[in-house]
């Protein structure tokens, strides 16, 4: 990330609370771009370009729409966090005629669909969903209402991207995300969201359920690097996959063994270093 987008996002939306704000920029900041590489294998694989009319849906802080626009794609994202979206405006719709401004076709929407289809008029033939499930309970579902929902704004045929964890034994990360488990079960009465082991078939299971007919998938290493246990802590928990722990806890306390849980991934010169794989599946309408 550059020294220039990075001061742009600390000046985004100073109105919005702290917390909330600080969270959304350790996303944005520190966590987001540890899927860089599976943003990337999609694209490739699906040759993204002046052609692709993209609907992302949970688009965050908008660096998978960023990747895409650089392609010459138009892109739309949808998100419900008014923190991350106010970043991805940073980000995908700077000031017009500001010095080094690129000329994105983009288009954000908070919460609700766009009323219609892309910047060019014609439908969408592409919608991503970038955000990994198969990791913490329940994590899925409202993933096939938002699907339903999106399809009508699609061409026939439109291809559907879904992403999710890898299985446990390929993600260093999964023993850090059972500390979430943990403290979240240590609640009475149980809350629901904590880790869950992935499941092989997750993907499968929403695009069935959405009416999606699977055409591909592959698998992509994302490690999860990390300056210094600080930063890794701070990415970590602005994932929202700790949140429960959180409510179950307070923060202090999940933070503390968070940072412990890190210890084997720590580097003599003091980076976290963890590697991990996700999974793509390629889907048509």
């Amino acid at each position: 990330m550059t020294p220039t987008l990075v001061r742009n996002l600390r000046d985004a939306d100073p109105s919005a609370p702290a917390d909330a704000g600080t969270r959304a920029r350790d996303w944005a900041e520190i966590q987001e771009r540890m899927l860089a590489p599976l943003y990337e294998a999609v694209y490739d694989r699906l040759e993204v370009g002046p052609a692709t009319r993209m609907l992302s849906l949970g688009c965050g802080s908008g660096l998978a729409l960023l990747v895409g626009a650089a392609r010459g794609a138009q892109v739309t994202g949808v998100d419900s966090d008014h923190e991350r979206l106010a970043l991805a405006r940073v980000r995908l719709l700077p000031d017009e005629g500001a010095e080094g401004a690129p000329a994105h076709r983009a288009r954000l929407h908070e919460s609700g669909l766009p009323a219609g289809a892309a910047a060019d008029g014609a439908p969408y033939n592409l919608i991503t969903v970038f955000e990994p499930i198969g990791c913490a309970a329940g994590d899925s579902e409202g993933l096939v209402p938002a699907l339903e929902s999106a399809l009508p704004l699609a061409a026939r045929g439109a291809t559907v991207v879904l992403t999710g964890w890898g299985p446990p034994e390929r993600c260093a990360t999964a023993p850090v995300l059972r500390v979430a488990a943990r403290l979240t079960e240590s609640a009475r009465p149980p809350r629901p969201g904590g880790w869950r082991p992935t499941l092989r078939d997750d993907l499968e299971d929403v695009a069935a359920r959405a009416g999606l007919k699977p055409d591909g998938s592959g698998r992509v290493s994302c490690p999860f690097g990390y300056a210094d246990p600080d930063s890794a802590v701070r990415g970590l928990l602005s994932t929202g996959l700790f949140d429960a722990a959180v409510r179950a806890t307070d923060r202090s306390q999940v933070e503390k063994e968070v940072a412990e849980a890190l210890h084997p991934y720590r580097r003599p010169d003091g980076t976290v270093w963890m590697p991990n794989v996700f999974r793509y599946l390629v889907c048509t309408t």
